[in-house]
């Protein structure tokens, strides 16, 4: 932070062994100047770099922190110049590049030089000092490890209380030691010691820590000797074989966590009767690793990664392997050809992956690999050609994965795969047809995204043990033949999300697969994505099939440039820019079905609440209710009022643009909803609504609300408006009230009474809103709050019962920056 801070300081070089914390350091220091307002630089750019030095790839990453648009095909120079361009305006910026292995040209990249640029500060990572001054540091700082203190504390806060036994502290004191101080080796060692209380555990671990090891290019025994301890621990069926599957990846590359587990399973590592898109055993096993510290979580909660140091370890194991997991590992080094030499030995492999590379032909040749279960050849953009001689020394494949690749057309030698389960295409926007693959009758998941086929492959219904299709963005695919979906008769997911093909319906056939014969899948189908001309339901049938979906998309073109949705997941029912009147029929059976529906753009809203009313229909099973874009008149047209409540156990309701809508407090008094179970409420972009709630005989109080959000209401002149005439309660309205958050309500004047405190309010946010000038609290009830958040103008203009109020409030108040 010093030397961040110094004038002749403008590259620092942070350098020491793998394992030793050097990203974990420059990952606390990204964030820190990042949540700090106050710090110097008006941009933070977080780039991880890798042993494979990709110019193209750390400019996406640049360009997608600076917030660029994304140019398709854009060349290294021209993105160069954008960032040039984007980096020269900022007075300062910090550039961190992590894991450094080669100097990087900065004008390939785009980033001005320092010497050019005085506002240009740059942070590299690497593990070797040398390339730290290849790229002219003008400090290098070395990170040691950590103290025999901190080693040992952070030993036991991984390895628990076992640790400080008297027959196994001692033990455990020696380990720490064999550790080296090394951070990564102590977390992963102590992972696997946990709760073990055998002293003879302890003994073969710290045996094991001290025995020599071969020398091993990029790999210091002080990480090897711990890893593969670790390794060696792991307990339970194939989980070291799905561990080193792992590493078939490219450094740093964030694994999609349900391919993963596909792959695994159609390797038969993990049960192969399970449904195929079950992942509970697949997600159990990857927990356990990352308990062990052997994978970590990766982006957007959906991925999983391998730190580079143990990836490293993982290959040098999975290259030995004589335990069915023999691999070759060559991806995301930039190859440009696969070096025949490489398969010397290949008859003993039993996976191969040169994913990631930049490959543009593969040996003309049989490459004997009778044991190779997986290749991985995915993202090789410029590949366009698979040999026909090349797959035919690969008979016992199981995975094939081709994605991303610029292939045209498949070999006729893919037909002799007969033990292939997965066949992945995702991607080849190139590829027109493919073969006939009646003979891939093990075939368990076709992934055809985004490919350019016009018919599906002839024989396809032959593949008898078939679990995943994957159809989407086909937008060139017009033509199913009838009978060939229902005849993939174990057929667990069909997607076809943006594809070309609509299923026809009753009276429409046209030799085209129709809707009706899907029917016949249902009981098996748990994930469909299609598209239909229509409504394809009749009167008063059953749709409780639809309740056996873990994820449901019906797609209806209702007109030109007009697509309706409904959506069905585990957690909601989603109708979207759909008239609702097309479903009358059927509705109530969605609101019936669901604790939680959205509505959004979807015309025909007051009709459909006017049947509700009149029928006395109520539906306690919904909890949270989302209405967006939505027209309605209903409260201003009159119209009947209900009779019983509606919802009586909504929980949480969403309104978004709600046009002509008033209060929600007219549209609840309407439709008869109580709203006693009401715990959040959420109003956005409802341009004439005045208030929210009215205090009066229909609602005397919401007893459980607890979240209050208002944003975007231009005309709000009240939250809570007092009804002339109307008996109120001398109770709070909001008893239990803990979240207020107001964003953008210029006319907003009043909260509620004067007299009226909110007893439980934790954390009040408020922008936008000049014309607030009372708060709910006084020097009794503000016992409570967390936080104020507001404008330093608004903040002192409020008008408080006395001076006393506002200097105990005043610790509570962070204004915005």
């Amino acid at each position: 932070m010093r030397a961040l801070s110094a004038d002749g300081v403008q590259v620092i070089g942070i350098w020491g062994l793998g394992g030793v914390g050097k990203t974990t350091l420059v990952k606390n220091l990204n964030n820190k100047l990042v949540d700090d307002s106050t710090q110097p630089f008006g941009i933070v750019i977080w780039v991880t770099v890798s042993k494979n030095l990709v110019i193209k790839n750390i400019q996406t990453q640049i360009v997608e922190r600076l917030k660029l648009e994304k140019v398709m095909e854009e060349s290294e120079q021209r993105k160069a110049i954008r960032i040039y361009e984007r980096l020269k305006k900022e007075e300062k910026f910090l550039l961190i590049l992590d894991d450094v292995w080669t100097k990087i040209d900065l004008d390939a990249l785009g980033v001005p030089r320092p010497e050019v640029h005085k506002g240009c500060k740059i942070i590299l990572t690497s593990r070797r000092k040398e390339v730290c001054r290849t790229m002219t540091t003008n400090l290098e700082i070395k990170i040691e490890g950590l103290n025999d203190v901190e080693a040992w504390q952070l030993f036991c806060q991984k390895a628990g209380d076992v640790a400080h036994l008297e027959d196994i502290k001692p033990l455990a004191e020696a380990i720490v030691k064999e550790c080296c101080r090394l951070p990564l080796a102590i977390i992963i060692v102590g992972a696997a010691m946990r709760k073990k209380t055998k002293v003879e555990l302890w003994k073969h671990a710290l045996k094991e820590l001290k025995r020599s090891v071969p020398s091993i290019e990029g790999i210091e025994a002080e990480v090897y000797k711990p890893l593969k301890l670790s390794y060696d621990s792991l307990q339970g069926n194939n989980i070291k074989s799905c561990f080193l599957y792992c590493c078939l990846f490219p450094e740093d590359f964030p694994i999609l966590i349900s391919e993963l587990v596909r792959d695994w399973r159609a390797e038969g590592l993990i049960g192969e009767g399970q449904n195929w898109g079950d992942m509970d055993e697949g997600i159990s096993l990857i927990e356990n690793l990352k308990d062990s510290c052997l994978l970590e979580d990766g982006p957007y909660g959906i991925t999983v990664k391998m730190h580079d140091v143990v990836r490293d370890v993982a290959k040098w194991i999975s290259s030995s392997s004589e335990d069915g997991c023999k691999s070759l590992v060559r991806s995301g080094i930039g190859l440009r050809e696969i070096p025949v030499g490489e398969f010397s030995n290949s008859n003993s492999l039993n996976r191969v992956s040169f994913m990631g590379n930049n490959i543009t032909r593969l040996p003309d040749r049989m490459i004997q690999c009778s044991k190779a279960s997986v290749l991985l050849l995915q993202d090789n953009d410029a590949l366009d050609t698979v040999p026909e001689k090349f797959l035919q020394g690969f008979e016992a494949l199981k995975v094939l994965n081709l994605s991303g690749n610029s292939i045209r057309s498949l070999p006729h030698s893919l037909l002799q795969l007969r033990d292939l389960r997965v066949l992945r295409l995702r991607h080849c926007s190139n590829l027109e047809e493919l073969p006939s693959l009646g003979t891939l009758t093990k075939l368990r998941e076709l992934d055809l995204h985004g490919t350019c086929i016009a018919n599906l492959p002839r024989w396809i219904e032959n593949l008898s043990e078939l679990r995943v299709l994957n159809l989407d963005e086909t937008e060139k695919l017009k033509s199913i033949q009838p009978g060939i979906i229902s005849k993939l008769s174990c057929l667990e997911s069909l997607s076809m999300l943006n594809s070309g093909f609509r299923f026809r319906l009753k009276g429409e056939e046209d030799g085209q697969a129709t809707f009706e014969e899907l029917k016949s899948s249902f009981n098996r189908l748990h994930y469909l994505i299609i598209s239909l001309n229509g409504i394809p339901w009749e009167k008063s049938e059953d749709l409780s099939w639809m309740n056996r979906m873990s994820h449901l998309e019906l797609f209806f073109y209702q007109s030109p440039g007009r697509r309706g949705l409904i959506r069905i997941d585990e957690t909601r029912f989603v109708i979207g820019n759909l008239d609702l009147s097309l479903l009358k029929e059927w509705i109530g059976w969605f609101w019936g079905n669901t604790s939680s529906l959205q509505l959004s753009e979807c015309t025909g809203l007051d009709e459909m609440l006017e049947d509700f009313i009149k029928s006395d229909a109520s539906f306690a099973g919904l909890k949270s209710l989302f209405i967006e874009n939505c027209p309605t008149s209903l409260v201003r047209g009159g119209g009947c009022a209900a009779r019983c409540d509606l919802l009586p156990n909504l929980e949480e309701l969403h309104l978004f643009s709600m046009e002509n809508l008033n209060s929600f407090s007219e549209l609840a008094g309407h439709l008869g909803v109580r709203v006693h179970s009401l715990k959040s409420i959420e109003v956005q972009f409802c341009s004439e609504m005045k208030y929210v709630f009215s205090c009066g005989d229909f609602i005397q109080t919401l007893p459980n609300l607890e979240v209050i959000k208002v944003w975007n209401c231009k005309n709000l002149k009240e939250l809570f408006k007092n009804e002339s005439g109307q008996s109120i309660s001398p109770n709070p309205m909001v008893p239990k009230l803990r979240i207020l958050q107001l964003m953008n309500l210029p006319k907003l004047e009043t909260l509620c009474r004067n007299e009226e405190t909110w007893p439980c309010l934790e954390q009040v946010e408020v922008w936008g809103c000049k014309g607030l000038r009372r708060l709910p609290f006084t020097n009794q009830n503000a016992g409570t709050l967390e936080e104020i958040i507001g404008e330093s103008e608004w903040w002192d203009a409020l008008e408080w019962d006395g001076d006393q109020t506002k200097s105990s409030l005043l610790p509570f108040f962070n204004p915005y920056q």
